[in-house]
C-alpha cells in the first residue's frame, strides 16, 4: 500500500511532459488547419481560434450539506439534469476534444446519495473513455459501499479540508452538525483511496482562518498526490453582494498572508501546487448545473447558453477561458491513473 502511495505522489515527469507536448500539438493543429486560408477553413469547418476544452470542471449540483463561509459556488438553485441529458452534454464535450472532467459542487456527493455521481463517472471513464474522470468533494457522504462500486471509474478524488483543527474548521463552517469530525473523515476517505486504487488529492483554501496554521506534519502522513492551496476568493453574487448567500470578506487574505502560507509549506515540494486569486480566476472551464460556461472574467459567473442548445463551440464563445494562464499554471498534469484492460469494465 505505501508502495502505491509514493508512486502517486511521484505524478512521473514524463507522462506530465506527454500530456503537455499533446495540449500544444492540439493547438497547433488548429491553427495549422485555420492557416490554409478562407477557403480550407470553411472546407474543414475550423476556427484557429476556437477554445479546445481539453480539462472542464462540471458542477452537477449547487447544493451542499456543508457551509463554508468562503463558498464561491453556493445553493442559488436546487436544479440537477436527468441523467441521460448530462450524459448527452458530456458526449458533446467529449467530441469537442475534452480529455479531463472534474465534479465538483455544491457537494457532487449530495444527490441521490452519490449514485447520480457515479454513473456520470462510470460513462465518462468507461463509455466515453476520457483519459481522466475526478471529483472534489467535502468528503461527508462517501462510503466505503461507493467506493466499492465506482472507484474503478475515477482517477483521482480530491477531499476539500482547510485545517486539522476542529475549532479553525467550525469557524469556516465546513462541518454539517455537532457529530461531525471532518478530519477523521478526510483520513477514512484516503485509506479508502489507497485501497481501492484511487489516486488521494487534497485542496486547501488558505483564509483568515487559518493562514497561521502549519499543515505540514498532516500532509506527510496523508501524502497526497497533490496538495491544491488556493487563496480565497471573492465573487460576486456567491460570496459578495446584498443577494449572496455568502459573505467572504471576513475570510479574505492579502497576498503576502497567502504567499507566507506557501513559504510554511515549502518542504512539501511539488506536491504543493499553489494558486492565487489571479491565476485561479479565468483560467478554469466551469460548467454549471444547466451545463452553462461560467465567465468569471468580471468577477462575477456570467453564464452563456447551454451547450445542450446551442452546442459547445457556442458556449465557448462566452466562457471567459484564459487558455495561456490554465498552460501556465499547470493545468496539464499526470491526471490518469493506470488503467485495467477492457476486460476488466
Amino acid at each position: 500500500m505505501d508502495q502505491h502511495r509514493l508512486d502517486a505522489a511521484q505524478m512521473p515527469i514524463v507522462a506530465a511532459i506527454y500530456c503537455h507536448i499533446r495540449l500544444l500539438l492540439d493547438r497547433l493543429l488548429a491553427r495549422v488547419c485555420g492557416g490554409f486560408g478562407a477557403i480550407s477553413g470553411w472546407l474543414l469547418g475550423t476556427d484557429p481560434t476556437a477554445i479546445i476544452p481539453i480539462s472542464v470542471n462540471y458542477f452537477p449540483t449547487r447544493e451542499c450539506n456543508y457551509k463554508c463561509g468562503f463558498c464561491f459556488h453556493t445553493s442559488i438553485t436546487s436544479f440537477v439534469l436527468p441523467i441521460e441529458e448530462a450524459k448527452r452534454g458530456l458526449k458533446l464535450l467529449q467530441e469537442a476534444g475534452m480529455r479531463k472532467l472534474n465534479f465538483s459542487g455544491g457537494e457532487p456527493f449530495i444527490h441521490q446519495r452519490g449514485n447520480y455521481l457515479g454513473e456520470l463517472m462510470k460513462y465518462a471513464k468507461a463509455q466515453l473513455r476520457l483519459e481522466s474522470v475526478t471529483v472534489i468533494s467535502n468528503g461527508s457522504l462517501i462510503t466505503e459501499a461507493w467506493m466499492k462500486k465506482y472507484a474503478r471509474y475515477v482517477d483521482m478524488l480530491a477531499v476539500s479540508c482547510d485545517s486539522f483543527q476542529r475549532s479553525s474548521n467550525e469557524a469556516i463552517g465546513r462541518f454539517q452538525n455537532a457529530r461531525t469530525d471532518h478530519v477523521a473523515q478526510v483520513e477514512r476517505v484516503r485509506d479508502w483511496c489507497v485501497e481501492y486504487g484511487v489516486i488521494f488529492k487534497m485542496n486547501t483554501v488558505v483564509n483568515a482562518v487559518n493562514w497561521q496554521e502549519d499543515m505540514t506534519e498532516q500532509l506527510l502522513r496523508l501524502k497526497p498526490a497533490r496538495w491544491k492551496v488556493f487563496q480565497c476568493l471573492v465573487i460576486e453574487g456567491e460570496n459578495a453582494g446584498e443577494d449572496a448567500l455568502r459573505q467572504a470578506d471576513a475570510f479574505v487574505v492579502t497576498d503576502e498572508q497567502f504567499q507566507t502560507f506557501l513559504r510554511r509549506h515549502a518542504c512539501l515540494g511539488d506536491v504543493l501546487v499553489p494558486e492565487s486569486n489571479a491565476s485561479m480566476r479565468d483560467s478554469y472551464l466551469l460548467l454549471d448545473e444547466y451545463m452553462r460556461f461560467l465567465d468569471c472574467t468580471r468577477n462575477r459567473k456570467d453564464p452563456s447558453r447551454s451547450i445542450l442548445d446551442v452546442g459547445v463551440a457556442g458556449a465557448l464563445k462566452y466562457s471567459g477561458f484564459d487558455e495561456e494562464e490554465f498552460i501556465r499554471r499547470g493545468g496539464v498534469y499526470n491526471w490518469s491513473k493506470p488503467q485495467p484492460s477492457p476486460m476488466d469494465w
